[in-house]
């Protein structure tokens, strides 16, 4: 029988640091698997305001213009973070949060997001699946103001594993075009360690060649949500959007690859071999 959503109000922000040690210390005690169960548990956090300084940071790594009164489409999931940290930390989530990779996110922004505003947010696990390299969870993160839902996105996570699916036999179907090339970006090595400076994810896959080894990665790896906040910044967005992005290669730090875009909306990170690392689309939601 499955256990029934309960909710948890949180009186402050979680702590990420005692989370994130938390998280690894069960990690090599975590057995993943699609079928197994996961916190049901709803956290609420009313009463949130926005950092200022701590966003004008993220605004600078990510390429966003700094001073403005309006929030980054992809903030909010930094807001959430600690939240989203907190249910993948403890014992009941059954997937190492070390390691762990984000794979896709859905992000629907319905109405202006003010740096000034007070929000509530919401956090839960929504589901496990299988994947082919092992298995995900979906991870729902909600912000309201006055009581109404302004913006929500689905995150999926992966945590590789043998005894997943076998992988499906490939395609027929050729790779579509590539997208216009619009920009060369450049991406230092430092990268990930200035981003979780800023967002506060210290994965160690992220920040640095020989933590990154550890889980399989010849080199730190961008986080997925700098990569989609970049091509945000360089693509735009309107007030009511819907952002798809999956990110579907590592993109290893230092390195170079082409920010590319089209005029229906549709983007793409592919690096000179013509792999391609992240692709979504902005698609503006009419009222």
């Amino acid at each position: 029988m499955t256990t029934p959503p309960t909710t948890t109000t949180l009186t402050a922000v979680p702590g990420l640091a005692p989370l994130l040690a938390r998280g690894a210390l069960l990690s090599p005690f975590k057995r993943p698997r699609p079928d197994a169960d996961f916190p049901r548990t709803r956290l609420v956090l009313p009463g949130l305001r926005v950092d200022l300084a701590r966003l004008a940071a993220y605004e600078r790594v990510c390429g966003f213009a700094t001073g403005d009164d309006a929030l980054p489409p992809t903030y909010p999931h930094v807001l959430g973070f600690p939240l989203v940290m907190r249910l993948m930390s403890g014992w009941d989530f059954p997937l190492p949060l070390l390691g762990l990779v984000h794979t896709s996110v859905e992000i629907t922004r319905r109405a202006p997001l003010t740096t000034t505003a007070e929000y509530e947010l919401m956090a839960y696990v929504d589901e496990l699946m299988p994947h082919r390299r092992g298995t995900e969870a979906a991870v729902v993160t909600e912000m309201r103001a006055r009581g109404e839902v302004v913006w929500e996105s689905r995150s999926t996570y992966l945590a590789r594993h043998r005894g997943g699916p076998r992988p499906a036999a490939p395609s027929e179907r050729s790779e579509p075009e590539p997208l216009p090339a619009e920009a060369e970006w450049r991406l230092a090595g430092d990268v990930g360690r200035r981003y979780a400076a800023a967002s506060g994810d210290r994965n160690p896959i992220h920040l640095h060649p020989l933590t990154a080894r550890l889980f399989g990665f010849p080199r730190a790896i961008a986080h997925g949500m700098w990569t989609l906040a970049r091509g945000l910044a360089a693509h735009g967005t309107p007030t009511a959007v819907l952002v798809r992005a999956d990110f579907r290669a590592p993109v290893l730090l230092p390195g170079t690859v082409t920010y590319a875009a089209d005029d229906t909306g549709l983007f793409e990170l592919r690096s000179g071999d013509g792999r391609v690392h992240v692709s979504g689309g902005v698609y503006p939601l009419v009222p």
